[in-house]
């Protein structure tokens, strides 16, 4: 592994609107590449940036810190920041991964938090993160802590291949049962589902079952995207190693879209399989609204629960009004509550959006969103 320590210019980085994905209006890279190495990455496209050779040589941003202690700090010429959990980490770079243990950037960043009391939202696939479960509680205590781990099936060979040097499924799984011992939310993102491999029957079964037994707050579920270049040309060539005969599969599903995506009839199929194996779950499909309905503000706990709601819809095969409304409600540079009696006058917003946006701001929740969710 080669480490190149690196000067970066910023480190916080400023949503255009709410991700309704991680409830954040905030995220940032302490490291640039991961040594985790997964082989369906997608932050081993051109489209990154990703400097050097994915998974071997990593860029440590060595005055992270400094900068975010100055970008954290409020002053009179400031906006104020947005109510939202603030992401540590993620996006080309797991926060967690081994090169962390040396330099504690997302140790001392939670510390920075802390001082702030701002509330954090974790995705890692590392157990690492136990080592700082102290300074976790302390922010957990005072402004919340989310913590989710990505798993793309809970079967430690499979994850051996295509997630080399990550812990595994099973000590995953174990973490994060310490993790809601001590109190924490925690969730699983199951994505990516790499195609005919964790997407079967067998083991997605098996995937929910040993998710379902450590007492997960939410399950997030989605497929894989392959990017044409050096994405999908490293994903091809685990695949002839290992599952060669899975290549026409491939071919069949993948079509060199802009963004990677596999064809909607194979999305479709593996979200109904989901849909139906999750029933016999009382798992929510999303963040619930419960673990950010006292943190965001009224707007944006609105457009998050239409834009989840969006999803759900479309998860099950249904069309949704609910996503344009919650971009519209995300522009909004007023207080939704000013609007109460004038909501149809928003693009996007018809007499049932109307009713369910009522609903929210009565209740933090929605009726047809929780059975959904």
């Amino acid at each position: 592994m080669e480490i190149k320590e690196i000067k970066a210019k910023s480190i916080l980085r400023k949503y255009k609107r709410i991700d309704s994905w991680f409830i954040s209006c905030y995220g940032m890279n302490f490291y640039r590449g991961c040594a985790h190495n997964c082989v369906y990455c997608g932050g081993r496209s051109e489209k990154y940036q990703v400097n050097g050779v994915f998974g071997k040589e990593i860029e440590v941003k060595t005055n992270a810190i400094d900068l975010l202690r100055k970008e954290l700090r409020s002053s009179p010429r400031k906006k104020p920041m947005k109510k939202s959990y603030i992401m540590v980490g993620g996006g080309v770079g797991d926060s967690y991964q081994p090169v962390e243990e040396k330099y504690c950037l997302t140790r001392q960043a939670l510390q920075l938090l802390k001082h702030y009391k701002l509330p954090a939202s974790i995705l890692t696939k590392s157990t690492l993160i136990e080592r700082d479960i102290d300074i976790l509680k302390q922010l957990n205590e005072q402004s919340r802590v989310l913590i989710s781990f990505s798993i793309s099936s809970t079967n430690d060979e499979i994850s051996s291949i295509f997630e080399p040097h990550v812990s595994p499924p099973s000590e995953r799984l174990q973490t994060i049962k310490k993790l809601k011992k001590e109190g924490f939310s925690c969730g699983i993102f199951l994505l990516p589902i790499i195609p005919f491999i964790t997407d079967t029957l067998p083991i997605m079964k098996q995937t929910l079952k040993d998710i379902y037994k450590i007492g997960v707050d939410f399950i997030i579920f989605g497929g894989m995207t392959l990017k044409k270049g050096r994405q999908k040309d490293y994903f091809y060539q685990t695949l002839k190693k290992y599952r060669p005969d899975l290549l026409v599969e491939y071919e069949t599903i993948y079509k060199d879209d802009k963004w990677g995506q596999a064809t909607s009839k194979y999305y479709a199929s593996i979200h109904e399989t989901f849909n139906v194996l999750m029933k016999q779950y009382s798992i929510p499909k999303r963040i619930p609204s419960s673990l950010f309905n006292d943190i965001l503000s009224e707007n944006d706990c609105v457009s998050v629960i239409l834009d989840q709601l969006d999803y759900l819809c479309k998860m099950q095969g249904k069309r949704s009004p609910y996503g344009y409304a919650s971009y519209q409600i995300s522009q909004l540079q007023e207080p939704i509550t000013n609007m109460k009696y004038n909501l149809q006058e928003i693009k996007g917003v018809g007499k049932v959006t109307e009713g369910i946006i009522l609903e929210i701001l009565e209740t933090g929740t929605s009726k047809y969103y929780e059975k959904l969710l």
